[in-house]
C-alpha cells in the first residue's frame, strides 16, 4: 500500500540547501520503485522519493541539503536512472568510493544508490539534462510477477497500429492536447527524438521515447492514446487532428502508473557526466 501521511516540505535553516560559493556538486544516479510513494517530490499527503534521499543525507552529515532531480515523477511511477544533485559544503567528508554503501546502508530497500559523482564542472540535474528517456511496459496477460510494472491490457493490439500510432509524436509539437494541466508548466512544447514500441514477448510489449521535455502527465497520456490506436477505437487521423489542436478535451484516457519507468537522462559531454 502507498505510504500516506501527512508531510511537508521541511523548512530549512538559513543558508542550508542554498547554492554558495563554497559549495560542491554531488550527482546521484538511483533507481527505485515508485509503489510505496507519493511521487519524486514532495507532496503533502505521502513520502517522496526525495524526501527519503535527503533524510539520508542529513543522517549522515547533520546538515539538511535540498535534492533537485532531473524529472518528476508521478506516484507509483519507478525510475532506473533517475538522476540528482545536492550542492554541499565541508559537511560531506565520505569518499566518492563509499558513497553508495553509504546512502544505501539507511535508505529503504525499495530506493537504491547506482552512481554518484562528486563533479568537476557544475551539474544542474534538471536545467542542464539535454534529454529524458522513459520505457512504459504492457503485458496481454495478468500475472502476480508483473502486476507492480506493467500495464495489464486484456483486450488485443494491433503491434502495426501502434507502430504507426508512436510516429505521430515525432518531432517538435505542442503536446497540451495529452497532458495533464500544470499551473506553473509555461511551455507544452517538446521535441519527441524517439518513440517505438519493442515486443518483448507474445504477451508484453514495451514503448520506448525520449525527449528534451516531458510535460505533466503526457507519457501516461500518449501510452493510453495509442492503446486507443491500436484496439482500432481512434484512428491515426484523429489522433493527428488532436495533437494540433492543443486541446485537453480531445484527449484518451491515461494509463495507469505501474508500466512508467524513468530510464536515463543525457548531459552534454562537456559535463563530464559519465557513471
Amino acid at each position: 500500500m502507498r505510504r500516506t501521511v501527512n508531510n511537508t516540505q521541511p523548512e530549512m535553516k538559513e543558508n542550508e540547501g542554498k547554492e554558495q560559493e563554497n559549495t560542491s556538486v554531488l550527482l546521484l544516479r538511483f533507481e527505485y520503485d515508485g509503489t510505496n510513494y507519493c511521487g519524486m517530490q514532495f507532496q503533502e499527503n505521502g513520502i517522496s522519493i526525495q524526501q527519503e534521499i535527503e533524510k539520508v543525507y542529513e543522517q549522515l552529515t547533520r546538515i539538511q541539503r535540498r535534492l533537485i532531480c532531473a524529472g518528476r515523477t508521478d506516484a507509483g511511477v519507478h525510475g532506473r536512472g533517475q538522476v540528482g544533485h545536492i550542492c554541499y559544503g565541508k559537511e560531506f567528508t565520505i569518499p566518492t568510493d563509499r558513497i553508495l554503501k553509504a546512502f544505501n546502508s539507511k535508505l529503504p530497500r525499495d530506493i537504491r544508490i547506482n552512481g554518484a559523482l562528486r563533479c568537476a564542472v557544475p551539474v544542474h540535474a534538471r536545467f542542464d539534462a539535454l534529454w529524458r528517456r522513459y520505457s512504459y511496459t504492457i503485458a496481454q496477460t495478468e500475472s502476480v510477477f508483473t502486476r507492480r510494472y506493467a500495464w495489464a491490457v486484456h483486450y488485443p493490439l494491433d503491434d502495426a497500429l501502434l507502430h504507426e500510432g508512436a510516429r505521430i509524436f515525432l518531432g517538435r509539437h505542442d503536446f497540451t492536447s495529452f497532458s495533464k494541466l500544470n499551473t506553473s508548466t509555461k511551455s507544452y512544447i517538446c521535441t519527441v527524438e524517439e518513440c517505438h514500441w519493442e515486443r518483448l514477448a507474445s504477451d508484453m510489449i514495451r514503448l520506448h521515447i525520449r525527449a528534451d521535455r516531458f510535460v505533466y502527465g503526457m507519457v501516461r497520456s500518449l501510452v493510453g492514446t495509442m492503446v486507443d490506436i491500436g484496439r482500432a477505437r481512434r484512428t491515426v487521423e484523429e489522433v493527428r487532428h488532436s495533437l494540433q489542436c492543443a486541446d485537453r478535451s480531445l484527449n484518451s484516457w491515461l494509463a495507469p502508473p505501474e508500466g512508467l519507468v524513468f530510464e536515463e537522462v543525457g548531459y552534454p559531454p562537456e559535463k563530464g557526466v559519465i557513471w
